[in-house]
């Protein structure tokens, strides 16, 4: 059993003679190895902290490796990422197209040519590849460190046979802040999805509703009529209601074009029993039917919708995605919640209704650099930018 990173590593005491500093990357294979603790003092702020992770860990999520970067230095935790292990399709984030299905035809026929092993830090399942740096680091040293993060996972990549290295969904304060160190080590990027957030600086939704445009607020005003014929309930956990969530999710995710990992009634409910008094699940009925389901997550400021799962055949009737956004804001309204994060896709919705977009970059790096060469060449066509795109 192995004991946390806290109660293993500890600090060095005025008795204790002088150790030279050393900052050391690892890679851990459970974020238990780690530690509650020492984790989270290095994620102040973030909502997906190790609670969440660990929940993600133990979901049980097919074709998907777990792992956790780690910098350390005289026994104490200054920097840490999440990671993931997993065989990537490169047509994962195509539309629709003849060249989607072309590709899939070739990758039927020779499975492994569009597959690739992939070694990529970030989470499959969390808003974005966030890395955390101990609060008393000097922020001289963030760049030192993250480059030590990132050759540490470099050489773990190598060492576990994975010819493609990614860092998934970088948001653009830390493209700004490191963008010299994706270039030293010589990273490729190509736009993602950006995040959607509004700020919670009205008091009331009538507030919200004056600074919409007349026909956004007209639409809004009579979407919301449905409100009367839909009943809403909050919970914390799923009890029996499980098995029909499932039902809903994976209507939700056939819908989709861009299919990456696919979740498990073991992350649904994980969320909700590792979160205890940080999640919940609202819950949309049309008399006893259950139409609907919305995964939420917060830290007490900053609310974050992660997935909103619909009968498709019956939902729209009721317009259950603008009824779960204004019932999303009257939940943070009412408990004094700053910021409501939205999270990816359908933007053209999201921004009509006030929502600023925050820019997400993935990075990419091949072992072998003609293929790096060939991947930089194709990547326009693997972007997952700013596709808008209408969920009424």
């Amino acid at each position: 059993m192995h004991q946390p990173m806290h109660d293993q590593f500890l600090p060095q005491t005025a008795a204790s003679p002088a150790i030279p500093a050393v900052a050391q990357a690892r890679v851990f294979d459970s974020i238990r190895d780690i530690g509650h603790e020492a984790w989270n003092m290095c994620f102040a702020g973030e909502v997906e902290d190790y609670d969440c992770l660990l929940a993600i860990e133990e979901a049980g999520i097919a074709g998907f490796a777990f792992r956790y970067v780690t910098v350390v230095e005289n026994g104490r935790l200054l920097a840490a990422m999440p990671a993931f292990l997993t065989d990537y399709q490169l047509d994962t984030t195509l539309e629709e197209g003849r060249l989607r299905q072309f590709l899939r035809r070739i990758r039927q026929t020779y499975s492994r040519l569009l597959t690739l092993k992939l070694a990529c830090l970030g989470s499959p399942c969390t808003e974005n590849g966030v890395t955390g740096f101990h609060p008393d680091l000097p922020e001289q040293r963030k760049a030192e460190l993250f480059s030590l993060v990132l050759s540490g996972f470099e050489h773990y990549a190598k060492a576990n046979g994975c010819s493609l290295i990614g860092i998934k969904d970088v948001p653009e304060p830390t493209t700004a802040a490191f963008g010299a160190v994706f270039s030293d080590r010589a990273f490729a990027g190509i736009p993602g999805l950006p995040t959607a957030w509004l700020d919670i600086n009205f008091d009331s939704i009538e507030t919200y509703m004056a600074r919409l445009s007349s026909g956004t607020r007209k639409d809004m005003r009579r979407k919301m009529k449905s409100f009367e014929k839909i009943r809403i309930e909050n919970r914390s956990d799923f009890g029996t209601m499980l098995p029909q969530v499932m039902a809903l999710y994976h209507d939700t995710r056939n819908r989709s074009e861009w299919q990456f990992e696919e979740l498990t009634a073991d992350y649904f409910d994980g969320v909700l029993r590792r979160m205890q008094g940080r999640s919940f699940c609202t819950f949309y009925y049309a008399g006893d039917q259950l139409l609907a389901a919305n995964l939420l997550v917060h830290d007490g400021n900053t609310l974050i919708d992660k997935f909103f799962c619909m009968n498709s055949a019956e939902g729209r009737a009721y317009n259950l995605y603008y009824l779960s956004w204004f019932t999303n804001l009257r939940h943070c309204l009412e408990h004094g919640m700053t910021r409501y994060q939205s999270g990816q896709a359908y933007y053209e919705n999201k921004i009509r209704l006030g929502s600023q977009l925050t820019r997400n970059t993935m990075y990419f790096k091949h072992r072998n650099p003609v293929v790096q060469w060939a991947l930089r060449l194709a990547s326009p066509l693997f972007a997952a930018d700013e596709t808008l795109k209408d969920s009424a």
